[in-house]
């Protein structure tokens, strides 16, 4: 199989655990952009890439790339790409576009353009006037940053935080993508306890489940390539035993969720039920001020209110003071705590060993990251023993 471009978009702030991903599978031929991640793989790094990576967005396949600061350069750029390598004639062939810092910025007229180019090139292999378009989906984009037009398929069709279990959600849906970003950024492991006091609909714990038993993020969906003849099913279904044979579906996890929200807590039954993790997780109603446990060392991970709205401002804030108190009585514990409330820090009593900018949704937020000591390796071990 011969290794193509491809891109795993991720959402900003992400890109260099996205790039963690596709070395953990293999694909250490790569480069890191803003938004994305470029790596070289094959038609099975298309599945093996839709299919594992818990923290991107999509994965494209980059057909080419060329400056174009006209719609004649736009035109011609886009039609001497190999576009019959990849649609078939009755192919479903819709132009997305975006526009950044680009002379060509109007949007509609750079979709418009790119869709004629690649009609014309579709006439010179297809010997035909018009396509009607009946056939797979492939969704081009043309992309224009800083005069350089950049021309993908996406392969995933639904963005990969759609992992399949989550058909119901609350008030304010942490994605999935960016709460398995958040525990990768922990560091946690199977073998640690971990503990969400704001699970509401149960995202955390459901994607650290999933983390902690090596389930496949993308197994219980599909994707727009499986639809394509260059991968044959054959492929896609190699990709899906292997991720089979890769579960860890008896490993115990020491994972909890509480949450005084019922409703919520009801959906993240729900939630884990369809993600086949309900019995790796406890979820539990009870107040944030009532977090404890009986465990030493531990991770607590969690996306508490922002007080974005009017008149809920006063009330975040005395949650985080409370925060700050009930947390300290784990004071061997790690705590990440997510949140867009710039006074976060001074609230919470105690300045962060590490911060990081993410984005949930169009939020701008800090990631904060509160180190506890690490467990002794005996103390590690005994823990270890005692939950095998």
């Amino acid at each position: 199989m011969a290794k193509m471009e491809l891109i795993a978009t991720a959402a900003f702030g992400l890109e260099a655990v996205v790039a963690r991903e596709l070395r953990e599978l293999g694909y250490d031929d790569q480069s890191v952009e803003d938004g994305r991640v470029i790596f070289r793989g094959d038609e099975r790094a298309i599945c093996r890439a839709n299919l594992w990576l818990r923290s991107a967005e999509r994965v494209l396949v980059k057909v080419g790339s060329f400056p174009a600061t006209t719609f004649e350069e736009l035109f011609q750029g886009t039609k001497a790409l190999p576009w019959p390598d990849w649609l078939p004639e009755k192919a479903e062939f819709p132009v997305e576009g975006k526009s950044v810092r680009s002379k060509l910025f109007s949007v509609s007229d750079c979709q418009a353009i790119a869709k004629k180019a690649i009609v014309e090139k579709m006439k010179e292999r297809y010997r035909r006037s018009w396509f009607d378009e009946k056939g797979p989906r492939y969704t081009i984009e043309v992309s224009l940053l800083k005069d350089v037009a950049t021309l993908t398929i996406d392969t995933s069709g639904a963005g990969l935080h759609k992992r399949g279990y989550r058909d119901l959600v609350g008030q304010a849906p942490l994605k999935e993508t960016l709460a398995a970003a958040m525990i990768q950024l922990s560091f946690w492991r199977h073998d640690r306890v971990l503990l969400d006091p704001f699970c509401g609909t149960g995202t955390i714990p459901i994607e650290a489940a999933m983390i902690g038993r090596n389930l496949a993020p993308g197994r219980n969906r599909t994707f727009a390539a499986e639809q394509w003849g260059q991968i044959p099913a054959s492929l896609w279904q190699q990709v899906r035993e292997e991720a089979h044979s890769l579960a860890a579906l008896d490993r115990e996890l020491r994972i909890t969720g509480t949450d005084i929200d019922e409703a919520a807590l009801s959906l993240a039954r729900r939630h884990a039920r369809k993600a086949g993790v309900d019995n790796a997780i406890h979820l539990q109603r009870q107040p944030m001020s009532e977090s404890r446990s009986r465990f030493k060392y531990g991770h607590l991970i969690c996306n508490p209110p922002y007080g974005e709205r009017l008149g809920e401002r006063q009330e975040v804030e005395r949650l985080y003071r409370e925060m700050g108190k009930v947390f300290s009585a784990l004071d061997t514990w790690s705590f990440y705590v997510l949140t867009s409330h710039p006074g976060f820090e001074a609230l919470f009593g105690r300045k962060a060993d590490k911060k990081r900018k993410l984005y949930n949704g169009r939020i701008q937020c800090n990631y904060y990251q509160f180190y506890g000591p690490k467990p002794p390796r005996r103390e590690e071990a005994a823990e270890t023993s005692e939950k095998a």
